[in-house]
């Protein structure tokens, strides 16, 4: 069975909008090259949603030549979507209900599914329990928000597997789903 990971953007108030790009960019250094270059190269493909689909699409293929940018762009892309008919940039769109494709692609051949972005999809993601590992990077920054990441889920407790201080002030807390 293939194994869905996410690695999510945090600030310590909770912030994973649109917005991180403000703050997020000051705390990039080698050691979180690294750390994303790791977790990129471990991944035979990306699942994304709609809007996290929308901006990668626009922002990757100009970086090619650079190692991580290549592998982004060549890696295949399945993207949640109910408004998308059409993709380009390796992507194909996940018919029906997003979290149920999600289990089908689990079930299928190939290695580790990497998924970017927050919001409705991850929520779906979560509440059927098909996250197996989830990166959270908390970086060292309040920004004035408090949404709630995961607003309107049962409760779901997770157990810790890892975690990874940079010098930077990033921690990444790395949780998988918590045996009943």
């Amino acid at each position: 069975m293939r194994k869905l990971v996410e690695s999510t953007f945090i600030s310590l108030d909770g912030d994973t909008s649109q917005r991180l790009m403000d703050w997020a960019p000051r705390y990039w250094d080698d050691e979180h090259a690294s750390y994303e270059q790791r977790l990129l190269f471990d991944a035979d493909a990306l699942v994304l949603g709609r809007v996290t689909y929308d901006g990668f699409k626009e922002s990757w293929p100009p970086r090619a030549g650079d190692a991580y940018a290549d592998r982004m762009n060549a890696l295949p892309k399945f993207v949640a979507s109910h408004t998308l008919t059409e993709t380009t940039w390796n992507a194909s769109v996940l018919l029906g209900d997003g979290a149920d494709a999600v289990a089908d692609l689990k079930q299928g051949p190939g290695g580790t599914l990497l998924k970017f972005g927050t919001g409705t999809f991850s929520r779906a993601l979560m509440e059927r329990r098909l996250i197996d590992e989830l990166h959270l990077w908390f970086f060292p920054v309040v920004a004035g928000v408090s949404d709630s990441l995961w607003e309107g889920i049962d409760v779901t407790h997770l157990e810790r597997l890892d975690t990874t201080l940079f010098q930077s002030g990033i921690v990444v807390q790395v949780y998988g789903p918590k045996a009943a």
